[in-house]
């Protein structure tokens, strides 16, 4: 525990990200009313936009904020023109730059429902999709898979003939990863909604795949570490069913970097949407936590876009702070959160345009931070 405070690197990004990142802010403010705030905030520009103004993604003192920064908070990365000599997005250096210098291996992805929140699969309110059904983890391999920068073109006379990228599974990436998701299935208190099994699913595709058949092997290795975890098993295009049907079935499950990256949007669907769905990066010394809907540039400046899913991402910031550092003060604050956003959300009051409301950003911010402020300390 830090007397001190923790210190929190803000980087809000672009498009709608200032928005959300201003809204997470205020919540952090109210949380730290009555007494010296754990943490203290420094904020940094960067991303797509600030490259068009300046020729940089960010500055050399806010990368370098970032490795002694105890925890970074992200607002989203992207804008329509904004690209590199090379081709990649500007703004890269914040979302991938970060994953891949300060190893954050595991990308966290919750997916809850919480009461009052409306599923976004057509049709009605379907028990199967009900609150008490949909809590799960998906815990994505970060760091390698397809996403490595091992691809290239082959071209002819100025015309591209064959473009390859290449998908690289490690053991060293696999068994950190596939350990992680054990280790969060074990302290999770209530495990699976449907039968309150502790389990970790694989999803994967090593009925073709080799990296997959590695990726399990490495599975079942592990996976005799945590005799008190149940294993499961699914191939990734079964699972895309299997998810959506039946999500009580699901715990935490493990998969690799772009397979996990597909399901864990469909899990957004479950949990309301995008403007719900938070997740963090986590290494072994490092974390960035982020909404992850994306800058959303069509609504940026608009107010609208729903600030939750950055509520979650410091609810999580805090969690992570809290289990690194032993510190119950960040517990209770981040419990404090966790109550404030359940009420607004089961009274409806603060529902943007995504749930079918007119609420904008700001005033779900201040509706938010009102019932942190009414909540126990």
């Amino acid at each position: 525990m830090r007397e001190a405070g923790y210190s929190i690197a803000v980087y809000p990004g672009d498009g709608t990200g200032p928005e959300v990142i201003r809204e997470g802010e205020k919540v952090l403010g109210a949380l730290a009313e009555g007494g010296p705030a754990p943490w203290h905030l420094s904020t940094y520009p960067g991303g797509g936009q600030y490259y068009l103004a300046s020729g940089r993604e960010w500055e050399p003192e806010a990368e370098a904020a970032a490795t002694r920064a105890d925890a970074i908070l992200l607002g989203a990365v992207g804008w329509p023109g904004a690209t590199l000599p090379n081709g990649d997005l500007a703004g890269r250096a914040l979302v991938l730059g970060l994953r891949e210098n300060l190893d954050l291996f595991a990308n966290v992805r919750p997916c809850k429902l919480y009461p009052g929140v409306r599923h976004r699969i057509s049709g009605s309110y379907r028990e199967v999709w009900s609150p008490k059904n949909v809590d799960l983890v998906i815990v994505r391999e970060n760091t390698e898979g397809l996403y490595t920068p091992a691809h290239g073109r082959l071209a002819r006379a100025r015309e591209t003939e064959v473009a390859i990228d290449t998908r690289v599974i490690t053991r060293k990436g696999a068994e950190r990863v596939i350990r992680y998701a054990f280790e969060l299935a074990r302290h999770r208190p209530r495990g699976a909604p449907a039968d309150g099994k502790k389990r970790v699913t694989c999803v994967d595709k090593s009925n073709v795949l080799e990296g997959c058949r590695f990726f399990r092997e490495t599975y079942e290795r592990v996976a005799t570490e945590y005799p008190e975890v149940e294993k499961d098993y699914s191939y990734v295009d079964a699972f895309t069913q299997w998810l959506v049907r039946d999500p009580e079935r699901y715990d935490v499950v493990v998969s690799t970097n772009m397979m996990g990256d597909i399901i864990t949007d469909l899990a957004a669907v479950l949990q309301g949407g995008m403007g719900f769905a938070a997740g963090g990066n986590i290494g072994a010394e490092h974390a960035m936590f982020e909404p992850v809907h994306g800058s959303a540039p069509k609504y940026a400046g608009k107010d609208q876009v729903s600030p939750f899913a950055t509520f979650f991402a410091v609810e999580h910031m805090l969690r992570w702070l809290a289990d690194r550092h032993r510190d119950p003060r960040l517990i209770r604050q981040a419990d404090r959160l966790e109550r404030a956003v359940a009420r607004v959300l089961a009274e409806g009051s603060a529902r943007t345009y995504d749930q079918g409301g007119h609420v904008s950003t700001s005033a779900a911010g201040d509706r938010v931070a009102a019932a942190v402020r009414v909540e126990d300390p």
